[in-house]
């Protein structure tokens, strides 16, 4: 009897066996948590690996319900409540049969595995094997990918039309002619010394077969499926709520990206009084800079007047740099913990820019190898507005993302599934908090950069009304679209983007203004309550020090640490 497994014990065993499924599963993001096993290999995308994955989550869940959480330690219990949060959304996500609608022109496999290359190691002759083994994997890849839309097609999942317009466009450049041609030749223009000469033409030829009989056919064959089948299959209506189960699945879908119980009535109603409240502050601004009109006007002015815009791609990154290094010197007035892992700045890639959106954080490796980078959409500069760039560069990078993210992945007293997974209504809410800290250390000095910052909150904003407006409340595209354009200063191609994003991905548009909401009102409620004694460093220590949590799990931290400051 004195050898039986203590509680602890029993859900540590779980949790590690939950992680080694996940890998096994997952090769892609093994690879992007530092776990080098499975780089040769592409995650099995057919229905049986969904049903499989669904029936080992689920016993996965029995085994933890078996389980007496309060036998846990207080940072024990913590960890159980987050696994079975994390665990049930994953759970619900399968049940729901979303991964039957895997492609959008905003995102999808197409889209991520051209950038294999900028997140997976190549140092080595077996690094490169293993990375050429992954592109002979394609073609089944792809295959597996279309067999799950013909099911999605045959049994109602079926996505709306507008979110597949343009998709050909990001597909068409990976069908070359050459293997040099292509984005995933790069690896093989220029080789690391670790690599020696002899290795290299062998590489070159695998490599070169490798993009030429398995990734451009890979390519051909969704083109054609997308074309043949899939648009001509496609639906007119765009609401979530009209898919099979559709209430179900928006309401799962709430839950998943908010982490709260929320109605789609409330987070509509919600997101119409941030817009009155932006929108006065808003018409405040028009005011100081001494322009004569309204705020249509206004907004008109800011779309159109060259001074607002970049010359050029590098002319754009160069400000974007400017901008970041400068909060880099702020970061310590805000924090008493940093993250070790630096990041950068590159461009979105020619082949995915056009459809994408104006900026997005690409998380450092979980081996600190590599970096995190802030990509940034240099197509069609007269849609990427410079009065932007503060806000957008805060969110993305630092304070918001990068130094979100790099400081969880570092957390290594937490287990793994908590340093490298999460809820997106933190990640998200704490990115656009991030873009108001910039008040508190001296940006948005210039009132059009003030502007800016305050018509992306208004566009998190809209979000919560056209997110629920589309998907639950009988909203028109057209109808969203019209209310994104009256009410932010961004570009008419900016909104069209995004609110195909929306149409794309239900609810995951809501994580960003109901996550920062909780953060704000959350250290507000810690202002009041300690006065003087408020310490913003230490409540940013204690908001990041425990990862991306639940909203709902934030709160009691921060109640709690209230109440030990009293």
């Amino acid at each position: 009897m004195d050898n039986l497994p203590t509680p602890p014990d029993q859900f540590k065993q779980l949790v590690a066996d939950e992680w080694e499924f996940r890998m096994q599963e997952d090769p892609l993001f093994a690879t992007l948590t530092g776990d080098h096993r499975f780089d040769d290999r592409l995650p099995g995308a057919s229905e049986a690996d969904f049903a499989r994955r669904l029936e080992k989550m689920r016993s996965f869940r029995q085994r933890q319900r078996e389980m007496s959480r309060n036998a846990l330690t207080p940072s024990g219990q913590l960890d159980y409540a987050i696994f079975a949060r994390l665990l049930e959304n994953e759970i619900v996500e399968i049940e729901q049969r979303a991964y039957r609608m895997p492609i959008s022109k905003a995102g999808g496999f197409h889209l991520s595995f051209p950038e294999l290359p900028l997140f997976v190691p190549l140092d080595t002759p077996a690094d490169y094997e293993a990375y050429v083994a992954r592109l002979n994997a394609f073609q089944r890849y792809v295959s597996d990918h279309i067999e799950l839309m013909r099911t999605g097609l045959d049994e109602g999942q079926v996505p709306p039309r507008v979110t597949l317009d343009g998709v050909g466009d990001s597909l068409r450049p990976h069908i070359v002619q050459a293997p040099a041609q292509s984005q995933l030749y790069k690896p093989f223009e220029q080789y690391p010394r670790t690599v020696a000469e002899g290795d290299r033409r062998r590489l070159v030829e695998a490599g070169s077969a490798a993009i030429m009989h398995s990734v451009v056919p890979g390519y051909q064959a969704l083109l054609r499926f997308v074309e043949d089948e899939y648009l001509p299959a496609a639906r007119e209506d765009i609401a979530a709520s009209n898919l099979p189960n559709g209430p179900a699945f928006y309401a799962h879908r709430i839950r998943y990206f908010t982490s709260l119980d929320l109605t789609a009535d409330e987070i509509h109603r919600t997101g119409l009084a941030e817009v009155e409240r932006i929108r006065a502050e808003m018409e405040a601004i028009l005011r100081k800079t001494g322009f004569q009109g309204d705020l249509r006007q206004f907004i008109e002015f800011l779309r159109t007047d060259p001074r607002f815009y970049a010359d050029s791609p590098a002319a754009l990154l160069k400000e974007t740099a400017y901008v970041l290094k400068k909060m880099d010197g702020e970061l310590p007035r805000l924090f008493k913990t940093l993250p070790r892992m630096s990041y950068g700045i590159r461009p979105i890639p020619d082949f995915a820019a056009p459809g994408n959106t104006t900026a997005y954080y690409y998380p450092a490796s979980g081996d600190g190898t590599r970096a995190g980078i802030y990509y940034v959409n240099t197509y069609d500069l007269k849609s990427r507005p410079l009065y932007e760039i503060e806000a957008l560069s805060l969110h993305e990078a630092v304070p918001g993302h990068h130094l979100q993210i790099a400081l969880q992945q570092e957390l290594e007293h937490m287990e793994k599934f908590r340093r490298f997974g999460g809820f997106t209504s933190f990640v998200e809410g704490w990115a656009l908090y991030a873009e108001r800290l910039g008040l508190e250390v001296g940006f948005y000095q210039d009132p059009y950069s003030d502007f800016g910052r305050l018509s992306y909150e208004m566009w998190r904003a809209c979000r919560l009304v056209v997110d629920t407006g589309m998907h639950a409340l009988g909203w028109t595209r057209q109808q969203a679209i019209d209310f994104m354009a009256a009410n932010t200063s961004s570009t008419l191609l900016n909104i069209i983007n995004e609110i195909g994003r929306y149409i794309a991905w239900p609810g995951q548009a809501l994580a960003y203004k109901i996550g920062e909401l909780e953060i704000r009102k959350l250290r507000a409620q810690a202002e009041e309550a300690l006065g003087p004694r408020f310490n913003l460093r230490e409540f940013h220590d204690l908001v990041l020090g425990s990862g991306a949590v639940p909203l709902d799990v934030l709160g009691d931290m921060v109640r709690q640490w209230i109440q030990q400051q009293v």
